[in-house]
């Protein structure tokens, strides 16, 4: 009954460590000039800005290693010429 009761138990508090965990949310985000940055928080970014976002699990190809760039990442994005423009 003991066995039973803390299998019960471990099943139980799974169960609300899964139900409060949050999945992170990373994005990849690149503008038209070709830089690239990671970001964990989604903003919603004005199509005037001229970027696109992209699940973490994206990657450019081979073939375009000469169009891409990584950046690092901060509150806001690249705009022309690689300048970061905060916000």
């Amino acid at each position: 009954m003991k066995i039973r009761t803390l299998v019960l138990s471990a099943l139980v508090a799974t169960g609300a460590l899964v139900a409060t965990a949050q999945t992170a949310s990373a994005r990849v985000v690149c503008n038209s000039y070709g830089d690239c940055w990671r970001t964990s928080a989604r903003y919603d970014y004005r199509p005037a800005w001229g970027l696109r976002v992209y699940d973490d699990n994206w990657r450019w190809s081979a073939r375009d290693n000469h169009r891409y760039r990584w950046r690092d990442h901060n509150r806001g994005y690249y705009g022309r010429n690689g300048v970061w423009i905060t916000f």
